[in-house]
């Protein structure tokens, strides 16, 4: 059985360990709020950005010129290029391993292709670079401060350039979409081609240039603002998930404080009445 002393110093290392998680608490709960500001800023721009695109590919499929331009292009899937976006810290629950098994998965499923991961966020980083060589670029300290769009573009330009070269015939993206404060949504979807519909709402534009140009105007602004919407909501859902992990690590903390102090308050009675009974003993003795 433990001693007294050891008890004491359980609780008060636990009690320190909970001073911390409460404070990474209240530290998520600060930076999920201007993440989740800036997730929903971000989605209506998303939104309009891809009805917008779809119509005015719709007008230049209509002139037959639709299929010149390259982000549209189509070729068997050889060659894959997989953006892997975790965190650059842990202690988020199971975010950063959820989306490092479902790139594991996604290896395993295209086994007839060359996948090659890009790999945003440390974790990510760390886990990849000793399991997988075909690692074409990492990005190990975006998600430090707030996701910038400087950064969204250098990633976006890069893979823009290797699809219309060829040297990649489809772009994967694995991402923590932010749900809401509870929970998130883990998503494997296909940026690049990008999917339009068939047949979209139609808007009658007026095009003062020709629709091709405008179409390959537009693909790149759309591919980079994708990119950076992927990044702002995998950082707000990495807030979310620290802060329930937190608040669920301070919840655990209380109830073993309160089972030490429990033994421990057993252990000094038991003490206690030990010593009542040798000082009885004693005086009987001498009786």
């Amino acid at each position: 059985m433990p001693s007294l002393i050891d008890l004491r110093r359980r609780i008060r290392s636990v009690k320190n360990t909970q001073q911390i998680t409460k404070a990474m608490k209240v530290v998520s709960a600060a930076k999920l709020r201007r993440a989740q500001d800036r997730v929903l800023a971000s989605r209506p721009h998303a939104q309009i950005i891809r009805r917008m695109l779809v119509n005015v590919a719709q007008a230049a499929a209509e002139h037959q010129d639709g299929d010149s331009v390259s982000l549209l292009a189509r070729r068997p899937e050889k060659k894959i290029q997989l953006l892997v976006i975790t965190a650059d810290r842990g202690l988020a629950g199971a975010f950063n391993s959820n989306v490092i098994r479902s790139a594991q998965r996604f290896i395993q499923d295209h086994t007839d292709a060359e996948v090659q991961l890009e790999l945003i966020g440390r974790k990510g980083r760390d886990f990849f670079r000793k399991r997988y060589r075909r690692i074409t670029g990492d990005y190990a300290t975006l998600f430090q401060k707030a996701p910038r769009y400087e950064d969204a573009l250098e990633i976006a330009g890069k893979v823009i350039e290797r699809f219309e070269k060829a040297e990649i015939d489809a772009v994967y993206l694995v991402v923590n979409n932010f749900k809401s404060m509870m929970a998130s949504n883990l998503v494997v979807t296909r940026i690049l081609p990008l999917d339009l519909p068939e047949k979209p709402e139609q808007i009658d534009y007026i095009y003062e240039q020709p629709p091709e140009e405008l179409l390959k105007s537009l693909l790149p602004r759309y591919f980079e603002a994708q990119i950076y919407r992927a990044m702002l909501e995998s950082s707000a859902a990495e807030h979310a998930a620290r802060m329930t992990a937190m608040e669920a690590a301070t919840s655990n903390a209380t109830e073993v404080i309160d089972a030490l102090t429990l033994n421990m308050n057993r252990v000094r009675q038991a003490s206690i009445t030990r010593e009542i009974i040798e000082i009885v003993s004693g005086a009987a003795a001498l009786e």
